[in-house]
This record gives structure tokens, C-alpha cells and sequence, in this order.
């Protein structure tokens, strides 16, 4: 032997490549953490594509009833000037929000009296007029719903949705981790009771 040539032991040269786990690639990496990543990747692209469809969708869907809503009400509705017949001190129903419920008359789109009752402003006296809102029947309405109040509940409920699309993304991913920890958990104990017993063997020597 060369005294310039390195000792090495007799046999076939040891391959540098068996055994090598493939590059970037985390050898302690167990199933359920590629599943978990999976499932993480999945529930993260539903939320990022799914929140805005179904926000958006739901608010145009429920602007569009409440705008229907809106448009009937107002060939429904309209108003008509009425007089107060009962005084003040007769008057019943007052509260703090600052109105009081009366009788009115007024005349009705076919021309004859009509009479009903509704709330209006403490400083109405009786002889004072008031504008109201009246159906076909002549019965008292509330004021008919305005497009803006479609748009608000649209925006509303368009926000809920969204909400509630993130909650839901929130809860599925907290059930999957926390199934797959419990698989985790089972399999740990499983192997520990198979190692558990050598290892008490040894200490035992």
C-alpha cells in the first residue's frame, strides 16, 4: 500500500445516493401534516374565491327583492293631506319619542271622507293638517321603503354573508386540525405502546 493512498476498508465503494431523502423534502414530515397543508390550501382558495361570489350574490340577490318590495309599496302608497279631529288632551298613546297617537279625516282618491287613526308630532292640535300615507283601501300606512333602504340592506346583507362565509372557513379548519390531531394522538400511542416495552426491558438489565 502507497503510504500517499488513504486506508479504506475492503468492499464495494458505499453509494453517496441511497437513503437520501429527495431535495427540499422534510424526512420528519408525517402524512397528516401533507393532508393538513392540503386541506389548508384548499379551505384558504374556497374562502379567497368563494367570500366575495357569495357576499356579493346574496347582497345583489336581496337588493333586488327589497327593490321589488320598494316598487310596489310606492304604486301602492301615496299621500294625502288629512286634518286632526281629536284634541290634544283626548288624544292617547303619547311617549318620549316625542309623537302622539290621533284621529284624522281626509278625502280619499274616490272623493269621500275617510277617517283613521296614526301617530304624529306633539304640536299637532286638532284642526292642525298633516301629511300621510294611505293605501287604495284607505287604510294608514307606514311610508313606503326608499331605494336607499334597499341599498342598505343589500350592503348588510352582503356584509353577513361575508361573515359568516369567514366563520365557516374558521370552524372547518379548526375541525380538520383538530381531527387530524386526534388521528396524530391515536397513532402516538400506538407506536408508544409498542416501544414502551423494549425500552422498560433495557432499564430493567
Amino acid at each position: 500500500m502507497s503510504a500517499q493512498e488513504p486506508p479504506h476498508a475492503p468492499g464495494p465503494h458505499p453509494s453517496h445516493q441511497e437513503k437520501r431523502p429527495p431535495r427540499g423534502a422534510n424526512p420528519l414530515r408525517r402524512t397528516s401534516d401533507r393532508v393538513e397543508t392540503w386541506c389548508c390550501r384548499f379551505l384558504l382558495a374556497v374562502l379567497v374565491l368563494g367570500l366575495p361570489v357569495a357576499s356579493v350574490s346574496t347582497g345583489l340577490a336581496f337588493h333586488e327583492s327589497t327593490m321589488r318590495t320598494v316598487q310596489a309599496q310606492s304604486a301602492e302608497r301615496f299621500q294625502v293631506t288629512a286634518r286632526v279631529t281629536s284634541a290634544p288632551e283626548a288624544a292617547q298613546g303619547s311617549t318620549a319619542d316625542g309623537k302622539q297617537k290621533v284621529q284624522l279625516r281626509w278625502i280619499g282618491a274616490d272623493g269621500r271622507q275617510q277617517t283613521g287613526t296614526t301617530r304624529v308630532p306633539l304640536d299637532k292640535t286638532a284642526g292642525s293638517t298633516v301629511r300621510i300615507w294611505v293605501d287604495r283601501d284607505g287604510t294608514v300606512r307606514d311610508p313606503p321603503m326608499s331605494a336607499s333602504n334597499a341599498n342598505a340592506s343589500g350592503w348588510l346583507m352582503g356584509g353577513m354573508t361575508a361573515v359568516g362565509v369567514y366563520v365557516g372557513f374558521v370552524g372547518a379548519r379548526k375541525g380538520m386540525r383538530l381531527a387530524l390531531d386526534h388521528r396524530r394522538y391515536a397513532q402516538w400511542d400506538a407506536g408508544w405502546d409498542r416501544v414502551e416495552p423494549l425500552w422498560s426491558a433495557r432499564f430493567r438489565r
